[in-house]
């Protein structure tokens, strides 16, 4: 088995992109297999990986379509929509509180001890 090349921080050569610049240039891995390893060093903690895609075997981020656009739209609604009070909160709702902030700070709000 063939091992990846590796690559330090900010050390890659031209033609690689991570998925998020390949996004930003309006371009998806495509399926290819992943072309290289960037190591990122951390001081106390176990390094940082990102994997590498060719920006030459890349394919165009495929168009939005009207259906995935209300899908996605949907989707979103959902996160913004309070659990307790079933209003739209105009912001995602932290996972951390499982409702609105104006719920959890309210002082009659249910507390469940699952």
């Amino acid at each position: 088995m063939a091992t990846l090349p590796e690559f330090r921080w900010r050390l890659a050569p031209d033609g690689y992109a991570t998925r998020r610049q390949l996004r930003a240039l309006g371009l998806r891995p495509g399926g290819q297999d992943v072309a290289a390893v960037l190591h990122r060093p951390r001081r106390r903690r176990a390094p940082l990986v990102a994997y590498l895609y060719r920006i030459d075997h890349a394919k165009p981020v495929r168009p939005m379509t009207p259906g995935r656009a209300a899908a996605l739209a949907k989707a979103m609604r959902a996160r913004r929509t309070c659990p307790n009070c079933r209003r739209d909160a105009g912001y995602c709702i932290p996972r951390s509180l499982g409702m609105c902030v104006p719920c959890h700070d309210s002082p009659t709000r249910k507390v469940s001890h699952a």
